[in-house]
C-alpha cells in the first residue's frame, strides 16, 4: 500500500522525471499515430478511439482524450489513486496523436509495415519512460489495478478481458482490425518489458 509521502511525490516530481513522462507519453502518442497511419489494424483501446471518432465529430486523439476521462472518472468506485501521470497520460497521448495524424504522410506499401512496427516499438520505448516516472497509472492500467483488486480475479484475466471489450466495441463503430492489431498485442509485452529493463527496473518493482 502507498504510504503518504509516495502519493504526494506522485504530484510533485523533480525536473528529470517530469520530463521523462512528458517525453514518454507524447512519444507513445506517436507510436499510435504512426500505427493508425499503417492502416493495417490498431491497437485495442485505439480501435475503441478510431470507432467512437468515426461515429462522432471527434477526433481519434479527442476520442482519447474522452475515452481516457471516463475510465479515470469509474476510479472513484473502485477506490485507486491518480497521480500528476495519470492527468497527463489522459491529454497528452490523445494530442500527440492527432499532432501525428496530421503532420505525418501517410504510409504506402511497404513503408506501411515500416510505420507499425516502427509504431510499436516507440510505444515500448515511450512506456519504459514514463512507466519508470512513477507518477501513477495510466487511466487503462488503474482500472485494470481497481477491477482485480474489486473481484479477485488474475491481472491477465482482467487485462484480456478489458483488452478484447474494447477491441470488439470499437470494432462495431468502425475501429480497424487487423493483423497490426495482431503484432501489437504479441510485440508491445516483451518490447516493454525489456524497456523497463533498459531503464532499471527490476522485475517485482511497483511502477
Amino acid at each position: 500500500m502507498s504510504t503518504d509521502s509516495e502519493r504526494l511525490s506522485r504530484w510533485r516530481p523533480g525536473p528529470g522525471r517530469l520530463a521523462q513522462l512528458l517525453l514518454g507519453l507524447w512519444l507513445f502518442g506517436i507510436g499510435e499515430g504512426l500505427i493508425v497511419l499503417a492502416g493495417l489494424g490498431n491497437s485495442p483501446w485505439t480501435v475503441l478511439a478510431q470507432g467512437v471518432s468515426i461515429q462522432t465529430p471527434l477526433s481519434i486523439g479527442a476520442a482519447t482524450i474522452v475515452i481516457s476521462a471516463i475510465v479515470v472518472a469509474s476510479w472513484t468506485l473502485l477506490r485507486q489513486t491518480p497521480g500528476l501521470g495519470t492527468v497527463l497520460n489522459a491529454v497528452l497521448v490523445g494530442v500527440s496523436i492527432d499532432v501525428t495524424l496530421e503532420t505525418v504522410p501517410t504510409p504506402h506499401g511497404l513503408w506501411r509495415v515500416v510505420a507499425l512496427l516502427g509504431g510499436i516499438a516507440v510505444a515500448a520505448l515511450a512506456s519504459g519512460l514514463y512507466l519508470t516516472a512513477q507518477l501513477g497509472p495510466g487511466p487503462r492500467d488503474g482500472l485494470m489495478t481497481g477491477l482485480v483488486n474489486r473481484t479477485g480475479r488474475s491481472f491477465r484475466a482482467v487485462r484480456i478481458t478489458l483488452e478484447l471489450s474494447a477491441l470488439l466495441i470499437g470494432a462495431v463503430l468502425g475501429g480497424t482490425v487487423g493483423v497490426g492489431t495482431i503484432a501489437f498485442a504479441l510485440l508491445i509485452g516483451p518490447g516493454v518489458q525489456v524497456m523497463l529493463a533498459a531503464f532499471g527496473h527490476r522485475t517485482g518493482e511497483e511502477l
